[in-house]
């Protein structure tokens, strides 16, 4: 074997040393990464990665992952196989108790001591139980009056004046005679709770160790309020019970006017613009009708940041929810993507409550409202939320429930309207788009109403609870 010269043998010695210079470099780099504190947060919300890129940069010692995941499916499998669960979760104000109840989420209380008067009083009462606060606000919904102005003023009526519900409904009854629909409700159960929570209902209350839980429904005020105004509104046919909300069909009927109006959250805009962009203009907000005209609100959505009581990490995961929810750079990016806030002082902002556009997905600004300056109605609507509104420990069952059990009335009066509407273009002579005459749907029999569904829902509720371990009054 031929021994190599001293030159190759010194390129081969310094090629050498710079290789070991480069895996020392790796080897240190990983070891720089392998120091980070890595969390996982799930979340539905649409700015979330970039909330996590700029927490990084002020928190370099901490790493975001962003899992986008939206109901609760995938968090109750994790919680139930014992692995997999997030740090931090995005968790509905509604779906938030049965977590706190069920002792998987962390206690923030210690840490969040005088945040109250930092956020609007309904959002602040819905991430409590018992006392105890298991997450920070992150948005929320104030109910409010989404409306077609264009349309309302062709059936005569200014919706500016529509305060009661006596009110809207003597403005469905204008609007059905132009072939509009005031609204659509195909059973909603968001929909639903919001409204008796507006009516002054209060159909559920648990104690303060979470264990006792009233189930009230059949005899509650609010509740009885709400559900005999909304089956006159349906059995006159002013409401429009087939089109789903969300559905192609529902955002068709928001576009091309023969639904009018929305009862809806304060996130509504950016969704309104997303769904419905070519009434751009037409469209206004007003404040929401309430049984005798009083300014007392309700809240429909929102949601809050909580820490799931697995974590290894609670430091960052801690570090990350403040950031979210508390910073006021965190809560600026999450509303300028189109969040309604939960904080008093974004809420109060004059730039927030003068604006008069909204971004849409190409980072372009449209008055959507034709230049109202809506977020004062909106801000206004938050600040008349009424606290003292209970959900269930088990909300998610109960909403889950609601479809088999309240679904049948609204299935009901939606196969009777069907048939209401076909008898009369039978009648008319009119045809199909085939040519062919009109067939009139059979009966859809013995009608199932709000109330008659309502008991139904009660006791499944109530059985549900009791087999969970809870005590149900």
């Amino acid at each position: 074997m031929t021994r190599p010269s001293r030159g190759r043998h010194l390129i081969a010695k310094a090629l050498s040393a710079v290789m070991s210079v480069c895996m020392l470099l790796t080897v240190a780099a990983c070891a720089v990464q392998d120091t980070r504190t890595v969390i996982t947060v799930w979340s539905w919300e649409p700015s979330m990665g970039k909330l996590a890129q700029s927490f990084e940069a002020a928190n370099p010692d901490v790493h975001v992952i962003v899992k986008n995941t939206s109901g609760y499916e995938n968090l109750n499998t994790a919680i139930q196989d014992g692995y997999g669960q997030p740090d931090v979760a995005q968790i509905e104000y509604f779906a938030l108790p049965q977590y706190a109840v069920s002792g998987q989420l962390r206690d923030l209380t210690d840490r969040a001591q005088g945040y109250a008067n930092f956020y609007t009083t309904g959002t602040w009462s819905s991430v409590q139980l018992g006392g105890r606060i298991y997450g920070l606000p992150m948005d929320s919904g104030p109910m409010a009056f989404f409306y077609n102005d264009s349309v309302f003023r062709q059936a005569g009526v200014d919706p500016t004046t529509i305060h009661t519900w006596k009110d809207y409904y003597r403005a469905a009854k204008k609007l059905k005679k132009i072939g509009v629909y005031i609204d659509a409700d195909a059973g909603d159960a968001s929909f639903f709770n919001a409204m008796i929570w507006l009516a002054g209902g209060r159909p559920y209350r648990t104690s303060s160790d979470g264990k006792t839980v009233t189930v009230n429904l059949k005899g509650d005020t609010g509740t009885k309020t709400f559900i005999e105004y909304w089956q006159k509104m349906m059995d006159e046919g002013l409401i429009n019970t087939r089109l789903t909300t969300w559905s192609t069909g529902w955002q068709n009927a928001l576009g091309n006017g023969t639904v009018a109006s929305v009862l809806s959250g304060a996130w509504m805009p950016s969704m309104l613009l997303s769904d419905v962009p070519g009434a751009a203009g037409q469209w206004r907000v007003g404040t929401i009708p309430t049984v005798y005209g009083s300014t007392a609100n309700a809240e429909i959505g929102g949601s809050a940041l909580t820490m799931l009581n697995t974590t290894r990490k609670p430091e960052a995961a801690y570090r990350f929810i403040e950031y979210v929810c508390h910073d006021a750079e965190g809560i600026a990016t999450r509303v300028d993507g189109g969040a309604f806030p939960a904080d008093t002082s974004t809420l109060e902002s004059k730039t927030f409550l003068e604006k008069t556009t909204i971004r849409d997905s190409r980072g372009i600004q449209i008055p959507y409202f034709g230049g109202q300056q809506f977020n004062k109605v909106l801000a206004q609507a938050a600040q008349n939320v009424s606290s003292g509104y209970q959900y269930l420990p088990f909300e998610v069952y109960a909403r889950s429930d609601f479809r088999a059990t309240m679904g049948k009335a609204y299935k009901w009066e939606s196969a009777n309207q069907r048939r209401i509407v076909a008898k009369k273009r039978f009648e008319a002579g009119m045809t199909d788009d085939d040519g062919n005459p009109v067939t009139v749907p059979d009966d859809p029999g013995p009608k199932v109403s709000l109330a008659g569904a309502l008991a139904s829902w009660q006791n499944d509720i109530q059985e549900y609870g009791v087999n969970q371990g809870f005590t149900i009054q």
